[in-house]
């Protein structure tokens, strides 16, 4: 019996400040747990010591009869103070430095949203600011709380107890090596498709897997464009063609006219000589106007086929931008060229009014004659009868 008692005193002694014990939860309240570790006491385990993230309840995460590892924090007048968040923290910092020294890519999951990011548990309270958690602005971040992320460490400080993570470190890795792929196989030549990421004033940066390449603004339509978004917009699926690659400056010419038809081509069905079509000034030369009859497309009225009036310049006449009928004289599409008349137009005009003159003439001589005609010929039988 006396060594017995001996033996337990002996335990007693042997249990200091900073021992690591498994014990076993006698009783399990709001804000403390009794933990029984062997001591002549339970030991108490506050709430401020269950884990490096907040808890409201500690019966939220432990129960009668719980076994659990916890650390000696204080142990002074038998009173024995323990801690499991401190275990915790031990048995993860090892694990954190070595993931931190090689950059490694782990999955957590979010515990909590709070003001300026989120939290997780990694043994210690990891953060992971807002502006490294997507590579695009989040404005509400409440969906993010349960769910797993892949995040690497950015900074550690033990001594802080300080862990900063990064999903967007994942991010911008795997968009890297897109980046890398996309530029080792692409080659001048290749059509691909790809996604309007920005417009600018001088055309619109393409997304073609992971690199932008430039679709300068000449090279977005065949006809002139004043402003990209004449043509394209933010979040447009594109086809492009590879005009050059520059991998070291990571450098790509792209073109979306090259992908499809020339205007002259599709002109074909739609300009015949003899039409009769609106077109709008685009330019105006001393030898006469260039008429857009379709985007990309210009015919010449000819200063000579402007008007029936002699002119000096074609201002005289016209002005750019201005609206105006034509008509085909001659299409040749394999020298893109249409000559236009204007002065033919009005040459039709008047000969349409010539011809409703001579019939509105023609009806009125033949009302004329056929009425004097009726008259004679009832005066005529009229005679017979006296």
């Amino acid at each position: 019996m006396v060594e017995e008692v001996n033996n337990e005193m002996a335990s007693f002694d042997a249990l200091k400040v900073g021992d690591v014990v498994s014990g076993k939860v006698t009783k399990a309240e709001e804000k403390h747990a009794l933990i029984d570790v062997g001591y002549k006491v339970d030991g108490i385990l506050p709430i401020s010591e269950l884990s490096s993230l907040h808890v409201e309840k500690v019966t939220d995460l432990l129960h009668e009869g719980d076994e659990v590892t916890v650390k000696v924090t204080k142990l002074e007048d038998d009173e024995l103070v323990l801690s499991k968040r401190e275990v915790d923290a031990d048995n993860a910092w090892g694990d954190l430095e070595q993931k931190f020294q090689d950059k490694t890519t782990f999955s957590v999951e979010i515990a909590d949203v709070v003001k300026g990011g989120l939290v997780v548990d990694l043994g210690v309270r990891g953060f992971i600011p807002a502006s490294l958690v997507e590579r695009h602005f989040v404005e509400d971040f409440s969906d993010y709380k349960g769910k797993p992320l892949d995040v690497k460490i950015v900074e550690l400080d033990r001594e802080k107890r300080k862990v900063i993570l990064s999903h967007r470190a994942v991010l911008d890795d795997e968009a890297d090596k897109k980046k890398e792929r996309t530029l080792e196989s692409i080659k001048e030549g290749d059509i691909i498709e790809g996604t309007v990421q920005r417009l600018t004033d001088f055309g619109a940066f393409v997304d073609i897997g992971g690199v932008d390449g430039l679709v300068h603004i000449s090279q977005l339509a065949h006809y002139r464009v004043e402003t990209p978004s004449e043509v394209v917009s933010e979040g447009d699926k594109v086809k492009v063609k590879v005009l050059s690659v520059d991998p070291e400056n990571e450098r790509i010419s792209l073109s979306i006219k090259a992908t499809q038809p020339g205007p002259w081509e599709t002109a074909k069905e739609k300009i015949h000589t003899g039409d009769v079509l609106e077109g709008k000034v685009k330019r105006l030369v001393p030898f006469g106007a260039f008429v857009e009859l379709v985007p990309g497309v210009e015919g010449l009225v000819h200063i000579s086929e402007i008007s029936h009036t002699h002119i000096g310049t074609p201002d005289e006449v016209l002005s750019e931008n201005q609206t105006i009928k034509v008509k085909v004289l001659d299409v040749n599409f394999g020298d893109q060229r249409v000559s236009l008349s204007i002065k033919a137009l009005e040459n039709e005009a008047a000969e349409e009014k010539h011809t409703e003159t001579q019939q509105e003439t023609a009806r009125d001589i033949d009302e004329s004659t056929s009425g004097f005609s009726l008259g004679d010929m009832i005066g005529d039988q009229l005679k017979k009868y006296k």
